[in-house]
């Protein structure tokens, strides 16, 4: 935003990571992020701050932007920091003001805020709500950020919508497209469409079980159903599946939501759609199993990749990690290398061992993994690596890496759903 033009001034209520933003760096690793903080915090365009009182008087345009996680007792979100954000801001606003909903929720939420902003807010219905969902991709988001591929207004007033047109003029006029709508269809946009990628991603998955069944290959059949325009090659990459903060939770937490709407039969796909995502994970497992001559006691395991996906450091529901425990609960030695994501997953998985290069990760294995597809794994030499291990077995989970060029050094290698070598 103030890469846009605009003062910012941001509320992080957590003092280590308003210490970090506001020395310019950003808590987490996000490509291109840390330059942005670091030059307008140097110019003084953004600033941070713990005080809602100040962000009050501070701002006429407000964005919530506090995250939703799957609750502690069920499927559904978890509004709590939603709902903690709102009030806190609300009863600090005097003059009139717009806050604009950017968290994924459940449909039927940003109904309830407006009201409760009306409630709380001194200048009352002049305090107004709009939800404006964000569409940002995990190591992208800068990218996504300064040029949306849409911009979604869902809006109760025409001055509401004027406001929102402002701020993204740029992007209007760069040829953005824009989509005016009311507040639940808004908040549909996220989950529905997280639902679809989802879908697509456990598509192709269940179809990699076929091929492996029948001797066929599955990046083959991707590349021929990709040339469909109808259905596209995005998202058809057979593999551990998806994890991550986003669509795990949000299509757990759409299930929930259509069960209190009554139309859960309507949704009941999506439970296929999570049980293919995590048997994925397990029959990787397997596979690795069988690859040790179905016996993981005492056996050395490399596993690249920790994080969810490239170019992120977060590791929430990642498959990587959740492979790499499984081993290790089977007796294998998993020894743990990724570029960016040690730091994060060393709190989720501290009985791990973590290596500081993919080489020293590689040292004296009985079987690699490749499970997260970082470019740096891509430029390995197999030569290089093949010196270092105790046997050429390396399964690749993302069925990315050169696999002629592998087989070609004397690896055994195998992939996700593909054609026996």
């Amino acid at each position: 935003m103030a890469e846009l033009g605009h003062e910012v001034l941001g509320v992080e209520i957590d003092d280590a990571k308003r210490a970090a933003l506001s020395a310019g760096r950003a808590p987490f690793h996000e490509p291109g992020l840390d330059a942005l903080l670091a030059t307008h915090v140097g110019t003084g365009r953004l600033r941070f701050t713990d005080s809602f009182a100040e962000a009050g008087d501070f701002g006429d345009l407000h964005f919530l932007c506090v995250g939703t996680p799957q609750s502690a007792v069920g499927l559904g979100a978890d509004l709590t920091a939603v709902v903690d954000a709102v009030e806190s801001l609300a009863a600090q606003l005097t003059r009139p003001t717009l806050l604009v909903g950017k968290s994924t929720v459940p449909v039927g939420t940003a109904a309830r805020l407006a009201e409760r902003m009306a409630e709380l807010a001194p200048v009352g219905a002049a305090a107004e709500l709009a939800w404006n969902p964000e569409f940002l991709r995990e190591g992208f988001g800068v990218e996504d950020t300064l040029h949306p591929d849409r911009i979604v207004m869902g809006v109760a007033s025409e001055r509401s919508e004027q406001v929102l047109r402002t701020f993204y003029a740029d992007a209007i006029a760069g040829g953005t497209p824009v989509v005016v709508t009311d507040f639940a269809t808004a908040e549909l946009a996220k989950v529905a469409a997280n639902a679809f990628l989802a879908t697509k991603i456990s598509f192709i998955n269940a179809i990699a079980e076929v091929c492996e069944a029948a001797g066929a290959d599955v990046v083959d059949l991707a590349d021929a159903m990709g040339h469909d325009r109808r259905i596209g090659r995005a998202f058809l990459n057979a593999g551990v599946g998806f994890g991550g903060g986003c669509l795990p939770k949000d299509i757990r937490a759409f299930l929930h939501r259509a069960g209190e709407l009554g139309v859960d039969d309507a949704m009941s796909f999506l439970k296929q759609v999570d049980d293919i995502n995590q048997r994925r994970r397990a029959q990787l497992v397997q596979t690795a199993t069988e690859l040790l001559d179905g016996n993981l006691v005492g056996k050395r395991v490399c596993v690249w990749g920790a994080a969810f996906k490239p170019g992120s450091d977060d590791v929430r529901d990642s498959p990587a990690l959740w492979i790499a425990g499984q081993l290790q609960l089977g007796g294998a030695k998993v020894i743990v290398y990724d570029p960016q994501a040690a730091h994060t997953a060393r709190q989720v998985y501290p009985t791990l061992e973590y290596a500081g290069s993919s080489i020293e990760a590689a040292r004296g294995a009985d079987l690699i993994l490749h499970l997260t597809e970082w470019q740096e794994f891509r430029e390995l030499d197999p030569a290089e690596v093949g010196a270092a291990v105790a046997r050429r077995v390396l399964l690749d989970g993302r069925n990315v890496l050169d696999a002629p060029a592998w087989r070609a050094a004397g690896w055994t290698l195998r992939g996700i759903g593909r054609r026996p070598a």
